[in-house]
């Protein structure tokens, strides 16, 4: 069970990163159409992050409360590249989302129990769902 408690925390911290960037992007976004969707994203994850948190107990395990150092790291330097214009913020956080979806999918290839993988799934399912809100929003 500590394989499953230790992929469910990092998959935890791939939420607090997702909420991190956020909480970048809707500082600098002005369109308030446009706002309100990464708002709606966010608290998405922020969901997420406590169904996997309690998961993460039910199981035993203590979960992480932040992103972890390697997020930091990252978090650092997203914060470096200051990325403006809507274009430019839409890409970047549809990128993000792309990269957590597939770090996440290497993650849980293996140690995972059936409900903890359903659960990870269903997450995963709804990170996608956002990527496609994103890229509408682009068009």
């Amino acid at each position: 069970m500590n394989e499953v408690i230790k992929e469910l925390n990092h998959f935890l911290e791939g939420n607090y990163m997702a909420i991190h960037a956020y909480d970048q992007y809707i500082y600098r976004i002005k369109d308030q159409k446009i706002k309100e969707v990464f708002q709606q994203i966010q608290q998405e994850h922020k969901k997420h992050a406590q169904i996997v948190a309690e998961r993460i107990q039910n199981v035993g395990g203590k979960p992480v409360d932040d992103v972890g150092m390697k997020g930091k790291m990252v978090e650092m330097l997203e914060k470096m590249k200051g990325t403006d214009g809507i274009s430019a913020i839409l890409k970047d956080a549809i990128a993000g989302e792309n990269r957590g979806i597939k770090v996440s999918k290497d993650l849980v290839r293996g140690d995972l129990d059936e409900e903890s993988l359903a659960l990870v799934k269903d997450i995963l399912n709804a990170d996608e769902g956002h990527v496609q809100q994103l890229q509408d929003l682009l068009k």
